[in-house]
């Protein structure tokens, strides 16, 4: 595209989500037309609206659909599309996508196939690292073909190890094992989740960094041999080797570091003839010293705080450059500007060892773009309020990212956009990002790939808030039932009087066991809530919140404030700071009544397995009447991709299977009932 003009005509994007949407953004920019292709689970979906056309591909699964490379071509056909965006996951990493594209006069947006092939594949990149004289992580590189050849290659590394699967990425297919007894059962799990997800069930096996960092550079280059590259991102903060925080630059590396990494990921990416965006992607000790991994040959799910520190749009370069286009960059044009911050948000349970959600978004209202405290607020999004989460597909909702002159400043953004973000209908991690967002170990970016399991050894759990948190948002809930009950007194037909005005002003706020009283009164624009003892003093709210939204934007003597809500019986249910919260207001009165009502209690039961996620029975590893000993495994659900293992959580004898492999079961159906 020169002067404006596009290039293409009409694009199709090979992909659904988050991903979809943000490409058609940048197409529509760019006057260039768009085609989305959809499963029988995305029919409804925002990225087939928002496209300028849309073709039906198959059915839900992916293999019947987004991996079908014969009905994305004739999607292409059908509508006369000249060129295809891949996105990310699914066929973007495919030689033969690329292969068949070519053939069918469809330009791939993307690098060229023997790129893919000779970095797509992580066997086949390491062995053209290591010819190439890059720095790669000690390992066997070679496909590993049964039990005793990994438990033999494993021992000779030394652990813990790396099972990897070869093709693919997003954290599918890899396992660590720390000792000999867990080699089997890691490549077990690493070849059916490969072969699950990519269709190739290959893993190699390398050596696992201890207290690793991962960091990696965003490469770009054209078919004109020109490559550059963009800086860098750190990825350390990662669960089951899923990324979940990305940052841009990276609080370990120097200028130096960051100019001997740039050079090693550009000389490798000439190497290879790499003519698009891609990314070199680095484990790095806590030292600096630093390894090749591995090499993306697609745009990354992290692209954004990239694009947010450069002020490039890589979407854009990459289809300038599929259509021939040079680089209009050099690499003295790149410069960092600020910090950039993004947190994906899935639709997981924290509070269940992060297990899948599905469902409907009964209420999504992410904080607006743009302006936000000291930085601004970006939010890539693939649904819409009143969408499904489904079982079929990766659990991301969307990547939320801020951006600041500084780290401290980007991370106060994220949190205060975390805290602003009202989702409700499914589980979210949002509490979980929220609480990272204000840890110390994260704020002084002392990070890790091992962050979350040494943090939060025992998982993550939703506290009460105490001290001038709990304080905050006694202020808000109190500030919020006065606001409520103005506009009711306002309702037409009613009869005046002091008691009114007295039940409005002296309140009592009941959060967990702690109760807070208040008088509560309205000074111009502000909210004024004053405490009596032992939490004595004002709190001068200031907030355009009106009843009925579903979060609280504002301030609390004068400092910027977020807060989740969601309306229960005399209150607010409160998400701030990683906590969510029941607060209660009532009258002085009611307060005393509430405080002599029974508390109902749950009566427990440990006698069945219970599916703890919505997701497929994969197989299931006892029988009746097999007695079991803590630890072992008693079945196998898939969700979202992802292999879940259940064991047992005491020892016991199988009484009855309640379901079957091949069951599709929801969450807290029984499996399986013991003695």
């Amino acid at each position: 595209m020169r002067d404006g003009a596009a290039v293409f005509t009409k694009i199709l994007i090979a992909n659904r989500g988050e991903i979809a949407c943000r490409i058609i953004k940048t197409a529509k920019r760019l006057g260039i037309r768009t085609v989305a292709v959809f499963s029988d689970a995305d029919r409804d979906a925002l990225h087939v609206e928002m496209a300028d056309e849309a073709v039906a591909i198959g059915a839900a699964p992916a293999a019947e659909s987004y991996l079908s490379i014969e009905r994305i071509i004739d999607a292409c056909r059908q509508t006369g599309a000249e060129a295809v965006h891949p996105g990310y996951g699914f066929l973007s990493e495919r030689p033969a996508f690329a292969e068949a594209l070519a053939a069918a006069g469809i330009v791939f947006i993307g690098p060229n196939p023997r790129a893919i092939a000779a970095m797509g594949d992580k066997i086949e990149s390491k062995k053209f690292a290591a010819a190439a004289k890059v720095s790669t992580v000690p390992g066997h590189l070679g496909v590993i073909e049964n039990d005793t050849q990994a438990l033999r290659i494993a021992d000779e590394i030394g652990y813990p190890v790396m099972i990897k699967a070869s093709a693919g990425g997003g954290g599918k297919g890899m396992r660590i094992a720390f000792r000999r007894e867990e080699v089997a059962e890691g490549l077990a799990r690493a070849r059916s989740e490969a072969k699950s997800s990519f269709g190739d069930d290959r893993v190699f096996i390398e050596k696992f960094i201890l207290d690793p960092r991962h960091v990696e550079i965003q490469v770009l280059g054209d078919k004109h041999g020109h490559v550059i590259h963009l800086g860098e991102r750190e990825c350390s903060i990662q669960r089951r080797n899923q990324k979940v925080l990305e940052e841009a630059p990276s609080p370990l590396l120097d200028a130096k570091t960051r100019a001997a990494m740039g050079a090693q990921a550009v000389a490798l990416a000439k190497a290879v003839g790499y003519d698009s965006a891609g990314t070199v992607e680095f484990v790095a000790g806590q030292d600096r010293s630093f390894f090749f991994l591995e090499m993306n040959t697609r745009l990354q799910v992290e692209h954004p705080v990239t694009e947010m520190v450069t002020g490039i749009d890589l979407v854009e370069e990459m289809i300038r450059v599929a259509a021939g286009e040079k680089l209009r960059l050099r690499q003295e044009d790149v410069k960092l500007k600020g910090w950039a911050i993004e947190s994906r948000i899935y639709a997981e349970d924290p509070t269940r060892n992060f297990l899948p959600s599905i469902g409907r978004l009964t209420t999504y209202r992410p904080p607006r773009e743009g302006k936000l405290g000291a930085g601004t607020v970006r939010n890539d999004a693939g649904v819409r309020e009143g969408a499904e989460i489904s079982i079929y597909y990766d659990p991301m909702i969307a990547k939320l990212v801020t951006h600041a002159p500084t780290r401290a400043q980007a991370i106060a953004t994220q949190a205060l956009a975390l805290d602003a973000f009202a989702l409700e209908g499914i589980r979210h991690n949002m509490p979980f990002l929220s609480a990272v967002m204000r840890h110390p170990r994260w704020q002084e970016g002392r990070l890790s790939t091992g962050f979350i399991a040494e943090e939060f050894p025992k998982g993550f759990w939703l506290t009460p808030p105490s001290g001038a948190a709990a304080r905050a948002v006694a202020a808000v809930a109190l500030a919020l039932d006065d606001i409520s009950n103005a506009r009711k007194r306002k309702i037409a037909g009613q009869m005046p009087g002091w008691r009114v005005a007295e039940f409005a002003t002296e309140r009592v706020v009941k959060i967990g066991q702690e109760e807070f009283a208040a008088t509560v009164h309205r000074e111009g624009s502000e909210t004024v809530v004053d405490f009596s003892a032992p939490q004595s003093g004002p709190v001068r709210l200031a907030s355009n919140w009106h009843p009925g939204e579903p979060s609280f934007v504002g301030t609390i003597d004068g400092n910027a404030v977020a807060m989740q809500l969601r309306p229960i019986l005399n209150g607010m249910a409160i998400g701030h700071a990683g906590t969510e919260v029941e607060a209660r207001v009532y009258t002085r009165r009611e307060a005393e009544l509430a405080a002599k009502m029974p508390l109902k209690m749950l009566a427990g039961a440990g006698t069945a397995l219970r599916c703890p996620m919505p997701g497929l029975v994969k197989s299931i590893s006892v029988k009746p009447g097999q007695e079991v000993k803590v630890g072992d495994m008693l079945c196998i659900v898939e969700a979202m991709k992802m292999e879940n293992v259940l064991r047992a959580e005491r020892d016991a004898v199988v009484k009855a299977l309640r379901a079957k492999e091949g069951d599709t079961l929801g969450v807290d159906a029984v499996i399986m009932e013991f003695e």
